[in-house]
């Protein structure tokens, strides 16, 4: 007989998928989805060539970071990095609830902060090259792909907890009365 599974802390799952997409889930013992998102994210790194993008980014050589990047291939690394950060804390978040016997009724959090994370970030990609950027010198940072698509990741996710929060307490107070 399955033994029941040990709390599991939502945040620890969620950094950990943060550091790679697939470790969340082994921290929460899910070890097929784990492999998977890991083996997906080597996939997509490697034909992306983001590591690449990314040290040249760094180095703040600009030509490096946008000839070395595959566009086709790095479109599908937000949605990979977004569902694993999101599957990881939702996942340990049902663990703790089954195991302290809540029935939730299977809500998900922070749903609106990684769809708005994942759009803001495929954006982030696409539009990185556009002559408002290199317009501006005190923006110059975002004329590259992969600080432009954290940086309005980041923005569109946290928009999109703001209408999340706000849309669940609406639905709430609706369903209240």
């Amino acid at each position: 007989m399955r033994q029941s599974r040990q709390y599991q802390s939502p945040y620890a799952a969620l950094f950990w998928s943060c550091v790679l997409p697939g470790f969340g889930q082994f921290y929460n013992k899910d070890y097929i989805v784990g492999a998977v998102l890991i083996v997906l994210e080597f996939l997509i790194n490697l034909n992306s060539n983001l590591n690449i993008s990314l040290i040249g980014s760094f180095k703040g050589d600009i030509q490096l970071a946008h000839q070395a990047i595959d566009y086709r291939w790095a479109l599908f690394y937000p949605s990979l990095y977004g569902y694993g950060i999101w599957q990881a804390f939702n996942a340990a978040k049902a663990n703790n609830d089954k195991m302290l016997g809540n029935d939730a009724g299977q809500r998900t959090y922070l749903s609106g902060f990684f769809l708005g994370l994942v759009l803001g970030m495929d954006f982030g990609l696409f539009w990185h090259d556009s002559s408002f950027i290199t317009h501006f010198r005190f923006i110059r940072l975002l004329d590259f792909p992969v600080f432009n698509g954290l940086t309005l990741g980041l923005m569109v996710g946290i928009l999109g907890h703001i209408m999340e929060n706000m849309f669940y307490r609406k639905h709430k107070a609706a369903h209240s009365n």
